[in-house]
């Protein structure tokens, strides 16, 4: 049975320190979206605001931005059933869009951007 000294003890709780520190730091988004990734962004935009749902649909984005990882995976897990109304490709390409802190500020400056009266002046 190991004894338990003073030096021993503060060396363990130092190094348990030093571990749980990044314990839940996340990596900085490194890669730039594709083209892909951006055209579909902008196909969700155009349809959210073809459809009138552009107000709700900013209040229900800004509402679960911190829980996009979450979300996409979500739908990793329901990809099977997910797959009877779109592709699973399409699926993935959300799923992995979700998965950047970046997307849902994006497709929020989208739909506001769209949906913004043309031709009114700045003041």
């Amino acid at each position: 049975m190991a004894s338990f000294s003073k030096d021993n003890l503060a060396q363990v709780v130092s190094g348990f320190k030093a571990r749980l520190k990044h314990a839940f730091a996340l990596a900085p988004d490194r890669e730039a979206p594709s083209l892909d990734d951006l055209a579909l962004l902008d196909r969700v935009a155009d349809a959210v605001v073809k459809r009138g749902m552009a107000a709700p649909a900013t209040v229900f984005l800004e509402s679960i931005g911190p829980m996009n990882f979450l979300g996409s995976q979500a739908l990793h897990f329901l990809t099977p059933i997910l797959d009877l109304a779109c592709t699973n490709s399409e699926i993935e390409q959300v799923a992995h869009l979700l998965e950047r802190r970046d997307t849902v500020p994006r497709l929020i400056a989208l739909i506001e951007a769209k949906s913004a009266p043309t031709g009114s002046s700045a003041r």
